[in-house]
């Protein structure tokens, strides 16, 4: 059976002058129109964030034309209207005044809910979607998604600065989100009939008003028949957001045809350690150690080499082994995207990271 998969990608329009982010509503208007053959594009909460979301996608070449595709008409848009785009987990100044809500009912009602965390939702991330045959099977799925959601947090981590300075986290995006009101690892669920009870309960109380709004690390869409992981910040390149739906889809594969027993089901994994594990990635990313399964520390890259050993047979079916050991390796010779930034913040200060933005928005 082939997986297939669809990417969401959150962008951050910025001033070129202030590098405070900015609606640039120009740039906005020129990219509403309906629908591109491989991609779509929508508002996020804040007025200066865009979105874009790739067709269903069966092979890694539909998914990289649809991404490059997106990026290429936003980086166009933008240079339109003056402003610069940046693809980061975390914008890396922020006014001291209050954003501008999107207008929309759904996200003005969230922004009142969430007030000043709303206040400061500078933040993007790629989300990854794996279609599944049944709820059933992606019950089965998130469960053992859990012990290795921290380490793709690590992979992805690209927002280390904040408020115009260093945060010393490799993901300040990840932490951020700790601070809404359903986040981290999803709890384990026996089946699909529990996922849903669960999700009911949330939404009978009044901070959670709609299942759009439990922002688990990996959840059930409610809109598509998928598993969506959204663990991940915004990626610098394209490469970056495929490498890690190609990862996605080989684990989703392999979780699909586990049993429900097991370590592999994450029965085992406690819900404590997996909290502090996504603590510990978002603070040393890929530099440090991660939390193993099931328990204890391991360096970063020893429990990358366990996620590729267990995936490797999905990775192989599906085509895609030789471009993720090329990702991986580029990745560990260039550091994740939160140590390029820095590279280059040391290199010219801000003018060099959002030369690194520009650079990396259309990279092939």
């Amino acid at each position: 059976m082939v997986f297939t998969f669809g990417i969401e990608e959150e962008f951050l329009l910025m001033d070129t002058r202030t590098g405070f982010p900015t609606g640039a509503r120009a740039a906005r208007r020129a990219l509403a129109y309906p629908r591109h053959s491989g991609f779509s594009t929508s508002a996020e909460l804040l007025d200066a964030q865009v979105e874009s979301s790739t067709r269903v996608c069966t092979t890694r070449r539909e998914a990289l034309d649809a991404l490059l595709g997106f990026r290429s008409r936003l980086a166009e848009a933008a240079a339109a209207a003056g402003v610069l785009v940046a693809a980061t987990g975390a914008a890396p100044r922020i006014p001291d005044s209050p954003p501008v809500i999107n207008s929309s009912a759904r996200y003005r009602r969230m922004g009142s809910l969430a007030g000043a965390v709303a206040h400061e939702q500078y933040v993007n991330g790629t989300h990854i979607h794996v279609g599944i045959p049944s709820r059933d099977v992606g019950v089965r799925v998130l469960n053992g998604l859990r012990p290795w959601l921290a380490l793709l947090g690590a992979v992805a981590a690209n927002s280390p600065y904040w408020r115009g300075q260093d945060s010393s986290f490799a993901s300040w995006r990840m932490v951020h989100y700790r601070r809404w009101s359903v986040q981290g690892c999803p709890p384990v669920f026996a089946d699909a009939e529990d996922y849903a009870r669960r999700l009911a309960g949330l939404l009978a109380t009044d901070v959670v008003p709609d299942a759009g709004h439990v922002g688990w690390a990996a959840r059930l869409s409610e809109n598509f028949p998928t598993v969506e992981v959204r663990i991940a910040d915004a990626q610098l390149q394209a490469q970056d957001s495929l490498l890690l739906a190609v990862l996605v889809r080989a684990l989703v594969d392999k979780l699909a045809s586990v049993p429900t027993a097991g370590p592999a089901a994450g029965r085992a994994a406690d819900p404590e350690l997996l909290d502090v594990g996504l603590w510990q990635a978002a603070r040393f990313g890929m530099g440090g150690n991660l939390v193993s399964h099931p328990g204890g520390s391991v360096p970063a890259a020893e429990h990358l080499a366990a996620l590729l050993d267990f995936v490797g047979p999905a990775l192989d079916d599906a085509g895609d082994g030789d471009f993720v050991a090329a990702g991986i390796s580029r990745l560990l010779a260039a550091g994740t995207g939160a140590e390029q930034q820095r590279t280059a913040f040391r290199s010219g200060g801000y003018t060099e990271l959002a030369d690194l933005y520009t650079r990396s928005l259309t990279a092939e």
